[in-house]
């Protein structure tokens, strides 16, 4: 499993580099590779996601929102900078074909991460992301090629949040928001997030043979 920083890259630009991967990952040429990367202000919503979920046009300074929708589930979601995007394009036929698991093995990924902050997070039934008691910490929406797949999670790490304003983030009307330099009061180093996100994943997101083996990872 390979791990590539793109840095700061465009939503266009990093949907590109994903889809050329995946192409190489299902033919055997490429191994299966995570993108760590941070979005420029966007906003994107999923195959079905409800125009009614925007809920303003223009920014701050009355320029049109940046919006752009995408093939992956869930509904509409703000990136931008302070936030960490990871984009695993893994190989689901290694992990018993079960998307399902694969959207709560995500969370498990995150709830690793920030619980070395000291910072309690949790999934909610019937919801996919991570909470806290302060707010949605992580919005997660993927896809799937040929079993391979593509997108993935947002963590807020120092983003500013005042941009969840113009959206009802995941298609929740007057969902609360927060980050993790929020909830620990404190500045918050990128690179560490990106380790320990880095690490959870291995951990988690290892190949497995069996359904039953996944399901022990993320108890």
């Amino acid at each position: 499993m390979d791990f590539i920083d793109l840095g700061t890259i465009s939503f266009p630009d990093a949907y590109t580099r994903q889809a050329e991967t995946v192409l190489k990952i299902s033919s055997g040429d490429s191994p299966e590779t995570v993108f760590l990367l941070e979005h420029p202000h966007v906003f994107t919503t999923g195959r079905r996601g409800l125009e009614e979920n925007l809920v303003a046009s223009c920014d701050f300074d009355g320029n049109p929102l940046d919006v752009v929708r995408i093939n992956r589930g869930g509904d509409v979601t703000y990136h931008g900078p302070g936030q960490l995007v990871v984009y695993p394009l893994l190989d689901l036929r290694q992990r018993g074909r079960d998307l399902n698991l694969y959207l709560r093995s995500l969370e498990e990924c995150v709830v690793r991460t920030v619980a070395h902050f000291g910072v309690t997070s949790y999934r909610k039934e019937g919801l996919t992301g991570v909470w806290t008691d302060q707010g949605k910490l992580a919005s997660i929406g993927v896809g799937v090629r040929h079993w391979i797949t593509m997108h993935g999670l947002a963590l807020n790490v120092s983003t500013d949040l005042s941009y969840f304003q113009f959206i009802n983030p995941c298609g929740i009307p007057e969902c609360p928001v927060t980050s993790l330099e929020q909830l620990i009061n404190n500045p918050v180093n990128m690179s560490e997030v990106k380790n320990l996100i880095k690490s959870s994943i291995l951990d988690v997101l290892a190949p497995v043979r069996t359904v039953s083996e996944i399901g022990e990872k993320i108890e």
